[in-house]
């Protein structure tokens, strides 16, 4: 869906559900928000294509956290690019995306889930090459407030709550924020996060409240897609 010009939210397929990364443009610089599931390069491509923007301009990801379905696709997108993109995440979130700690939800519970019909052997395999494929560098990290000098300014918003580091982002020439998970749309409606997926629920809410001191005239959920009916009262309620 393109929101304007310069912002287009792509829409990639997954098991009979729609996720939602955003690519951000001007005549300089091509951003990704969030990269998708492991397996969807070919989606993602095909969707940049459609927005008119080749996959070889890309130049920046952007991750909103360590969630699989936003970084699973991160190590295949810089395999295939012939140049350097930078990927960019919050200074919590780093450890996560590069290894050094076990994503906060890939708990052995949802390994179980995913590989518990495999022999041990084979199973134990099959985990560390996914573990593997989902670890890259993060060449930049962000704090609360910082402003990103991209594509009219990109305003950092430090939401912890669905994990530690996650950050909503706030694009100021286009009045325009994208939550990440901090916010979903469902059935037409702007919602909180999903609770099932949320550890700290209580700061989830709480971190909400810092997302109405921006003038936002359009939310973007990576689960939902594109909100624009009359934005900053629905923050506002959902804040209090």
């Amino acid at each position: 869906m393109n929101v304007t010009k310069g912002i287009k939210v792509l829409e990639l397929p997954f098991m009979g559900r729609q996720i939602q990364p955003t690519l951000i443009w001007d005549n300089e610089t091509v951003v990704l928000v969030d990269t998708g599931f492991p397996g969807q390069l070919h989606e993602l491509r095909k969707a940049m294509d459609e927005a008119g923007i080749s996959f070889s301009k890309l130049s920046k990801v952007i991750i909103t956290h360590q969630d699989v379905d936003h970084i699973g696709g991160l190590q295949e997108i810089l395999k295939a690019s012939d140049h350097k993109i930078e990927v960019i995440a919050h200074k919590e979130e780093k450890p996560f995306i590069e290894g050094e700690k076990p994503l906060q939800k890939m708990t052995p519970e949802r390994m179980a889930r995913m590989f518990g019909e495999l022999l041990e052997e084979k199973r134990k395999e099959a985990e560390a090459k996914f573990l593997e494929s989902l670890k890259s560098k993060v060449d930049k990290t962000v704090d609360d407030e910082e402003v990103l000098p991209y594509c009219g300014g990109i305003t950092v918003i430090h939401t912890p709550g669905h994990t530690h580091g996650h950050i909503c982002l706030y694009l100021s020439q286009y009045k325009t924020l994208i939550t990440g998970d901090a916010l979903n749309v469902v059935n037409g409606e702007l919602v909180g996060p999903n609770a099932e997926y949320t550890p700290d629920m209580g700061m989830a809410k709480k971190s909400l409240g810092k997302l109405v001191q921006y003038d936002i005239e359009t939310v973007i959920c990576y689960h939902g897609g594109v909100y624009q009916e009359n934005a900053k009262k629905r923050l506002l309620e959902l804040a209090n």
